[in-house]
């Protein structure tokens, strides 16, 4: 018989059910079902095919269709059962005295249409609300546990990045480099999967672009986009050779046991010419001004137009975070379960910066024709500014 292991502490579940609760009940949402996977792992510690029920008040309850002897030893949680149908969930919440929910919260930013209109049916005395913005704002303020995995994938992001110059050669293509790249990382515990929330969006591990591919855009809600090996894939690591005095960028995500580390540093075959040099070194200046702004109380819209005036005053207005006026409205995002999660430090936005916040900040600059520069990090909100995870060097590595 298979060994499953508990991946999450027990200490961690109640707390966050806990302040979940709290954001139901100031609401005035009576439960929550929750099914979206990084939603359901956060709350559960499991990432089996199920529900969870979260009243705002009480004990929840996690229903599962496959597979339940699983769950029950990786998750903690007191009431797990076996439920083979969501239109059963009215009939054992009931065996289980809870109140038939007025108001019920699931993830409508997510949900599929026709699952909601399901759940409709299934509730058909409730009324349904989107409770996603309460998950998300519980998910982006880390627990010291939640910070020490991430740290451990910062770890094994820095490793990555000093394994590139051992495989750095001219003439190799980019998806040939990506691969030897993506093999040692697999081999340090790369989980494989790199999750993300934003309906549509995906990513395989992350980018790996060469001269001109770094000035290619994508559909990628990313500052760089890449050709890709096709347009079925339309982004990434393509088929170009990898030539001499041009900037590389290995910008990849780290994901270690649930949690993720967003990581990018600057290659070279021999010297980039010294106006990339220059632009690239901005960008670290960029980097170090966010650090000592983003102290918690800051508006992330805020923080945002702090980098983005940054930017004008060094000359690289036209040509930060992309070009022509599609270019991304955010310098940086939440990471953790995701990829993209709160807080965004984009145009705009209100959310404040908070203690045990984790973010990844990306100061670009995008050259068409030429390539990319900057660095990007993953950071830890503290009362004196941002900490890095990283300690590999971030001046542009010459090989």
């Amino acid at each position: 018989m298979a060994e499953y292991t508990r991946g999450v502490p027990e200490a961690e579940l109640k707390p966050r059910i806990e302040a979940f609760q709290r954001l139901l009940d100031q609401r005035g949402v009576d439960a929550a079902i929750i099914i979206q996977k990084s939603d359901f792992f956060y709350l559960t510690g499991t990432n089996q095919q199920g529900w969870l029920y979260v009243p705002s008040q009480g004990q929840p309850l996690l229903m599962i269709f496959k597979d339940l002897s699983r769950a029950r030893a990786e998750s903690s949680l007191e009431r797990i059962v076996d439920l083979v149908s969501p239109k059963k969930i009215p009939e054992l919440l009931e065996e289980f005295g809870y109140r038939k929910p007025a108001v019920l919260g699931m993830e409508l930013d997510v949900l599929p249409t026709n699952l909601f209109f399901q759940y409709c049916s299934i509730f058909d005395r409730a009324d349904i609300v989107d409770i996603s913005t309460e998950i998300r704002t519980v998910r982006a303020v880390k627990s010291p546990w939640e910070i020490s995995m991430i740290r451990r994938a910062a770890a094994m992001s820095d490793r990555l990045a000093a394994k590139v110059p051992e495989l750095l050669e001219e003439g190799k293509t980019e998806v040939c480099l990506a691969g030897e790249l993506e093999a040692y990382a697999r081999s340090l515990g790369h989980q494989g999967l790199v999750k993300m929330r934003l309906w549509g969006s995906e990513l395989f591990y992350g980018h790996l672009l060469s001269g001109p591919s770094g000035g290619v855009p994508s559909y990628l809600s990313s500052p760089t986009g890449g050709t890709g090996t096709s347009p079925a894939t339309g982004q990434g690591a393509g088929h170009r050779k990898i030539g001499r005095n041009e900037p590389i960028l290995v910008d990849y995500v780290f994901a270690l046991d649930g949690y993720m580390s967003d990581h990018a540093r600057i290659f070279s075959l021999g010297k980039l010419p010294d106006d990339l040099l220059k632009a690239h070194d901005a960008m670290l200046e960029i980097q170090e001004l966010a650090k000592v702004e983003g102290l918690p109380g800051v508006a992330t819209g805020d923080l945002y137009e702090i980098m983005i005036e940054a930017a004008r005053d060094r000359g690289y207005a036209d040509n930060f975070m992309g070009v022509g006026d599609r270019r991304i409205r955010f310098t940086g995002h939440g990471i953790g379960l995701e990829l993209d999660e709160f807080p965004f430090i984009a145009k705009g936005q209100t959310l404040t910066l908070k203690p045990s916040m984790v973010i990844a900040m990306e100061p670009k600059v995008i050259l068409p024709g030429r390539g990319v520069v900057g660095i990007e990090n993953t950071l830890i909100v503290t009362a004196d500014g941002l900490e890095s995870l990283s300690s590999i060097r971030e001046d542009v590595v010459e090989v």
